[in-house]
């Protein structure tokens, strides 16, 4: 029987192309494209790999190596998965076998899609309801074997008729404080059996259904205008404030698609958002139902992998609530992909590579599935809103708060102001004290937003101003009060708190700035019989850090919530009335051409926050620049002002959405080396896109790791095709890499880098 004799597959790790391989005659049956296969590649080095495409070219070398083994013979991924991603690795200039690594759980070759199985005691069939009590008291001499019987037979309610029902071994060992030991003893004399039942590793309940509810006759109208869009576009932006409903008109759409028997892909960029919706989204669809990120583990990955991959079974998941890495999941049939806050930073993969933005991907996505995508934000971003006032995009705007609750009052606190007249208590203005003292005196609660972590972002002698910076970064390291540490957030290098100065020996060492744990310690000395509890970075590290503290203040349990940039999006919550961003200067002079955007969007969703029931919320913004134009737009919930004045602003100066753009970044350990290979590689890219090449320069962050870093950004015109000059691009960097001594290079392109 004749059979492809070649396979071209994917290896784990950069390397541009796909790889050709042998097919021996004994694994012909097996491999086929998706599969797993373990190769042989340079030296002696074994790698998991991917099956792409099976072929009887020969090709052009001398020994062609041979599959070694095939490790799945299920598929792994599915057809749209290869094409996705390939369309990752051309479109953002990186390899298939680095979107292979961001995309694969890493157990998935190893565990063969092995459920985890778990011990269960029942009952032994053969003895009767008499002979039952005739053991108890056998077992007197045998307390704690007595103990474990009556246990179970707590746990299980048996009586005389009923059915026999198993517990969990670890449930019973638990309930009666006893051993395995124990529990063996007596399942060796007979009394109780044991057996071993495969069981998820994702914990759910299958709780009643509740009903959908009707749509508002705003959201029933804005409904009605996506289904509308959606008979001519396959992308539509629906544009609603704050606490609109946005989120019942998706649970309407999913139903759609659902009933229709496809899948939907609900994405959110932040793990924090995840924990409120799925519990919303599985009151209405149950246990089809699922969630995928980065916290689980990779066993938990693997099974939601296989729950998505088996479409049509029983335990499938078809509706998955997931952050940007839930995209590679292995859908077959989507229907419809929601991008909720679209135009989160967030959605966007910084390092490693593959750097691609998951919603622009999701559309892609989405695109090779046939299915509609909606884009949701309050605030979007200005590339989706002006694809949308170009009419690539189909645009739905709802206005209104859902039940007519007004938008939060806003007022703006003059730190500067405060300073001179001597009315700061710490880092609170008057304003903001008086409204957390009016909402705790109501029972009311608070979050306060300060986008820096840690207590303080730096420390400073005082005597002569050093500043103690990483030893591997050139930034200030940050104070942590919690672990008397400092902290380099790049790298993660840790030190004690210096007692003396460095260079003068002075013991005047003061700290500078706040960041969300001073906040914490300090609040707690302003109002200290308030209940208060911090979410950022370093209060969630566990997987249900999340969950655990958004349950606390749903039930009311913290008065005032302090966080970073996490708490600003999406979250729900009842009894919050009043919000405090501290420091909205800090958002605003940032070195970044979205900076104006990004505060706009920030401010106006942690606004969003404050009163989302019956009562109107407060929401206090202490800036030393109350003038600011900015600030002022988001006093008025002005959107359309923003979006105004900032497409103008980079219509001038030649920015997104009106170019495109790709960063390159060379590191090297060597100073002056970096400066002679960046200028090289900026003189070979000169010579084809000319002024439209900006740098080599040192970014605000000069050195990371130890590596030493400059940037060079390129704006490519929009009409122009970005395969060729991304092609350009890749001869340059592979021209620069020949050059006698680059080896010492690192150098990642990043498209559409902001």
């Amino acid at each position: 029987m004749s059979h492809n004799h070649f396979a071209d597959i994917i290896l784990p790790f950069a390397v541009r192309g796909r790889f050709t391989y042998r097919i021996p005659v004994e694994l012909s049956e097996d491999v086929r494209p998706g599969v797993m296969v373990t190769v042989q590649f340079g030296g002696r080095n074994l790698y998991s790999s991917i099956v792409c495409t099976l072929h009887d070219k020969t090709p052009d070398i001398k020994n062609v190596k041979s599959i070694l083994k095939v490790n799945n013979k299920i598929p792994v991924i599915n057809e749209l998965q290869l094409k996705l991603w390939l369309w990752i690795s051309e479109y953002y200039l990186c390899t298939e076998g680095e979107v292979m690594k961001a995309a694969l759980p890493s157990e998935i070759s190893l565990s063969n899609f092995k459920p985890r199985l778990e011990t269960f005691i029942k009952l032994s069939e053969k003895f009767s309801d008499s002979k039952l009590n005739e053991i108890l008291d056998k077992l007197k001499k045998a307390p704690k074997q007595q103990e474990v019987l009556s246990s179970y037979i707590r746990l299980t309610g048996y009586e005389l008729g009923k059915e026999i029902l198993s517990v969990s071994k670890s449930l019973l060992l638990s309930e009666s404080h006893t051993s395995a030991g124990i529990l063996d003893s007596i399942i060796t004399k007979g009394y109780l059996q044991s057996d071993s039942h495969p069981v998820s590793r994702i914990s759910e309940k299958d709780d009643y259904k509740e009903p959908i509810k009707e749509l508002s006759v705003a959201q029933g109208k804005a409904f009605d205008s996506i289904k509308t869009h959606f008979a001519e576009k396959d992308i539509v932006l629906l544009h609603g404030v704050t606490s609109s409903g946005k989120t019942e008109i998706y649970i309407h759409l999913i139903e759609e698609q659902l009933k229709k028997g496809k899948q939907v892909l609900y994405m959110l960029p932040e793990i924090a958002l995840t924990t409120q919706i799925i519990l919303r989204l599985k009151r209405h669809f149950g246990t089809v139902t699922g969630v995928y990120h980065s916290r689980f583990s990779d066993s938990e990955k693997v099974e939601i992998w296989k729950r998505v991959a088996e479409k049509d079974s029983l335990n499938s998941y078809r509706l998955i609530l997931g952050v940007r890495s839930s995209l590679f999941l292995p859908f077959s049939d989507l229907g419809l992909i929601i991008v909720d806050e679209e135009h989160d930073g967030s959605y966007k993969q910084h390092d490693p590579a593959p750097r691609y933005h998951a919603r622009d991907s999701a559309i892609m996505l989405a695109a090779m599935h046939n299915a509609k995508t909606i884009l949701g934000s309050a605030s979007p971003s200005i590339e989706s809103y002006n694809n949308a006032v170009i009419g690539k995009y189909g645009l739905t705007e709802l206005k209104e708060r859902f039940g007519f609750i007004k938008l939060p009052t806003i007022i703006l606190a003059n730190t500067r102001e405060a300073y001179r007249k001597k009315l700061m208590v710490s880092h609170f203005t008057p304003e903001l004290l008086q409204a957390i003292d009016e909402a705790l005196s109501k029972e009311e609660q608070i979050i306060l937003f300060q986008n820096r972590r840690g207590f303080s972002p730096y420390i400073e002698c005082s005597e002569c101003g050093w500043i103690p910076v990483c030893i591997q970064c050139s930034v200030n390291l940050t104070y942590h009060k919690g672990i008397g540490k400092i902290v380099c957030h790049y790298c993660g290098y840790t030190t004690n708190m210096p007692s003396k100065c460095d260079n003068c020996h002075s013991s005047a060492m003061v700290t500078k700035g706040f960041g969300t744990e001073k906040i914490e310690d300090e609040i707690k000395v302003v109002f200290p019989s308030a209940r208060v509890a911090r979410m950022d970075q370093d209060t969630t590290r566990n997987k249900n850090s999340f969950h655990k503290l958004i349950r606390a203040f749903e039930e009311r349990r913290i008065d005032i919530l302090i966080g970073t940039q996490m708490i600003s999006k999406g979250l729900d919550f009842e009894n919050l009335t009043v919000v405090g961003i501290l420091n909205a200067d800090n958002l605003l002079n940032y070195p970044d051409f979205r900076a104006h955007e990004r505060s706009f969007q920030l401010m106006e969703q942690v606004s969003g926050r404050a009163g989302r029931r019956q009562k109107q919320g407060k929401v206090v913004i202490q800036t030393s620049d109350p003038a600011n134009r900015v600030i002022r737009q988001v006093l008025r919930h002005d959107y359309s002002g923003m979006f105004r004045i900032q497409t103008e602003e980079r219509m001038n100066f030649n920015y997104p959405p009106f170019c495109r753009m790709v960063e390159i970044s060379i590191k090297h350990k060597d100073r002056s080396q970096l400066n002679y290979f960046s200028d090289v590689l900026g003189r070979y890219l000169r010579e084809i896109f000319g002024k439209r090449v900006l740098g080599p320069e040192s970014p605000v962050i000069s050195q990371v790791q130890l590596w030493y870093i400059k940037n060079i950004l390129l704006k490519i015109e929009r009409e122009k095709p970005p395969a060729k000059a991304k092609q350009f691009i890749i001869e340059a960097i592979d021209r620069l890499e020949k050059e006698k001594g680059a080896s010492g290079l690192k150098i990642a392109i990043d498209v559409d880098p902001y």
